[in-house]
């Protein structure tokens, strides 16, 4: 007996019934006019793949469509069909690659270890492999890079297995990473070479000043050049230190400043001062641009408080420079104090300013970051706030600065 399911369409002028005479048969009944009926089968899909011509066009025709060169191989790893692409690309003919098996193909072109070790060894245990990479030289193609791509696919009843094969030639886009990074360690060189150069000439530079403040006669010249001095020293200490930071993205800011008051020590405070540079505390990371600017805001911090903070420094003296950076998220802060004599507050509010308080207000307004000072008889302590980030108390009230160097 026959099952019939039906809905209306359009009423009254459209009525659609769809009946059900029995399994896998299905008919659609149309009244497109009053009187008119027309009866039509339909198929579903898996009856169209019963029917074997039908079934092998269709699936000649997807692995046809597929972009990449593919094979389909039977359970003996002969070539059941082969797409236009693998054709196209190895340059063979249907007549030279259908019923053959896949080592045979092209005079034994295709007897690669590789593909052997996917085909007979890994394949089996996993059912799907990706992106297995293979090596060779084909006689015409010469040498191609490959991504070997499989999947087992088992069949009904005691029909086997087929195995789909998709190749993808990436030879081209090896050539084009191999000479990316070939252009990259050729900018690494030049890079290395003109930091090289940047120092040497920094090291001139700082040299020739000296000398010439050694020269003079006028002690205010001589104090204005051994200033010069000091601030070419300090930047040729920044771009040191970047050096060593320039392998990572982010520069690590407890070893750049770390190294950097070791660098300032060694080259403006030196022994003849018993200045003490030390860093106390150093959190996360920042860009090298920031780095590089956060730096040069310590140096002429430091070289304020060498020149300010300590003007009849003895050797008992236990004078103390620290630097402190934190941070909070996106929102940081540097500070710079000392334990010397202290400076006026407000000393970067002022209209007319130094050097060195003019070049850390202009790299403080770069980085988005305010300038505060605070001064006292124990020190003056100097923070660059980057937004609203409070932190702990650096000044030397609290006794930081005061503890032995």
């Amino acid at each position: 007996m026959s099952v019939c399911r039906y809905w209306v369409v359009n009423p009254p002028r459209d009525v659609a019934h769809e009946a059900q005479a029995g399994p896998g048969r299905d008919f659609r009944i149309s009244a497109k006019t009053k009187g008119s009926l027309s009866l039509t089968q339909s198929t579903t899909f898996k009856d169209q793949f019963s029917n074997p011509d039908y079934a092998c066009t269709l699936a000649q025709a997807i692995v046809d469509t597929v972009r990449e060169p593919m094979l389909v191989l039977d359970s003996a790893l002969r070539v059941i069909a082969a797409s236009r692409s693998f054709y196209m690309a190895f340059r063979v003919s249907p007549e030279e690659t259908t019923d053959k098996p896949i080592y045979e193909l092209g005079n034994a072109q295709w007897d690669i270890p590789g593909l052997r070790a996917l085909l007979e060894q890994i394949l089996p245990k996993h059912d799907t492999m990706q992106d297995y990479e293979v090596e060779h030289d084909f006689p015409e193609l010469g040498h191609r890079i490959m991504w070997l791509n499989a999947r087992q696919v088992f069949l009904e009843g005691d029909a086997g297995r087929v195995i789909l094969l998709g190749i993808e030639d990436i030879t081209g886009r090896r050539a084009k990473e191999r000479h990316i990074e070939h252009l990259l360690s050729e900018k690494q060189v030049l890079l290395e070479e003109l930091e090289h150069r940047i120092a040497n000439s920094l090291q001139i530079i700082a040299s020739i000043i000296l000398m010439k403040a050694r020269s003079v006669e006028s002690e205010e010249t001589r104090l204005h050049l051994q200033d010069a001095h000091k601030r070419v020293v300090s930047v040729a200490a920044v771009q040191q230190q970047l050096h060593q930071s320039a392998s990572a993205r982010r520069v690590p800011m407890a070893r750049y400043l770390t190294g950097l008051c070791e660098s300032l020590s060694t080259a403006i405070i030196g022994d003849v001062r018993p200045i003490a540079l030390d860093v106390i505390r150093a959190e996360g990371t920042a860009t090298a641009r920031e780095a590089e600017s956060l730096g040069l805001i310590a140096t002429e911090l430091v070289m304020n408080a060498l020149k300010h903070a300590f003007p009849e420094a003895s050797g008992n003296a236990k004078c103390r420079i620290c630097i402190a950076f934190d941070v909070n998220g996106a929102d940081w802060k540097l500070t710079v104090s000392d334990n010397g004599i202290g400076r006026s507050d407000g000393l970067f509010a002022q209209p007319k300013t130094g050097l060195g308080t003019g070049i850390v207000k202009a790299l403080a307004q770069q980085l988005d970051s305010v300038v505060e000072t605070t001064a006292a008889s124990s020190g003056t302590t100097i923070t660059i706030t980057h937004a609203t980030f409070t932190t702990r108390d650096d000044s030397v009230a609290n006794g930081a600065l005061h503890s032995p160097a």
